[in-house]
């Protein structure tokens, strides 16, 4: 028999995959530009309009849009605004066109757009565009686990660890702790010891760096 799949290693698996979607009413630049990003190891998602990149699922990786400014029905600028508008998960877009102009750039970039590419391009500008979208949609995606991780270990803590570590971020002794608490400093030492293991916490700095982003030192919970 094989050994099961530890589920933990496919979610990495999947986590890892790095996806370019590609939005252009041209079958030839679709063509064309999924042969170029799959020679460098990217897997790519193309679609013809703007409705069926909407109606596709989006994976769970690092992902960018390149995506034709001048489509039939929906135009390129048109999307982002949805994107932006239907509040979904940011994803990083670089704009082509044949006929750009300075008010179309702005505009893009304005909204978010990381990149403007006129056609003709040159494949390694549009390789270096994908690349570096790819690396910055790589380091949010991983902030926002971070955030989540320590939000879920946040929430594993007692209300008196949490009360603990609150008076340990503003800088008081383990003696202080206990006076204001009304209880014992050995007591305090070890809400103090089970909090940083929970929270997985080396140091003190480690520790309010993590409550510091999830807000918790500014909202006081």
């Amino acid at each position: 028999m094989h050994p099961a799949a530890d589920p933990s290693t496919a979610t990495r698996a999947t986590r890892d995959i790095r996806v370019v979607y590609i939005v252009d009413d041209e079958e030839l630049v679709r063509g064309a530009l999924g042969s170029l990003l799959r020679s460098i190891g990217l897997e790519v998602r193309a679609f013809a309009t703007t409705e069926e990149f909407l109606a596709a699922s989006r994976a769970g990786g690092p992902s960018c849009l390149v995506l034709d400014v001048r489509l039939r029905g929906q135009s390129g600028l048109a999307l982002q605004q949805s994107l932006l508008q239907l509040d979904l998960p940011s994803i990083p877009i670089i704009f082509m066109t044949g006929h750009g102009d300075i008010a179309m750039t702005v505009k893009a970039m304005k909204a978010g757009a990381v990149d403007f590419l006129s056609k003709p391009f040159r494949d390694q500008d549009m390789i270096d565009a994908v690349t570096a979208a790819l690396d910055n949609d790589a380091r949010r995606l991983e902030v926002r686990r971070s955030l989540h991780e320590s939000r879920v270990r946040w929430e594993s803590l007692t209300p008196r660890e949490h009360e603990v570590v609150l008076h340990v971020a503003t800088g008081l002794m383990n003696k202080q702790i206990a006076a204001n608490m009304g209880i014992a400093e050995i007591t305090v030492k070890i809400h103090r010891g089970q909090a940083m293991r929970k929270m997985n916490s080396r140091s003190v700095a480690e520790l309010v760096r993590k409550m510091d982003a999830l807000g918790l030192l500014q909202d006081g919970i």
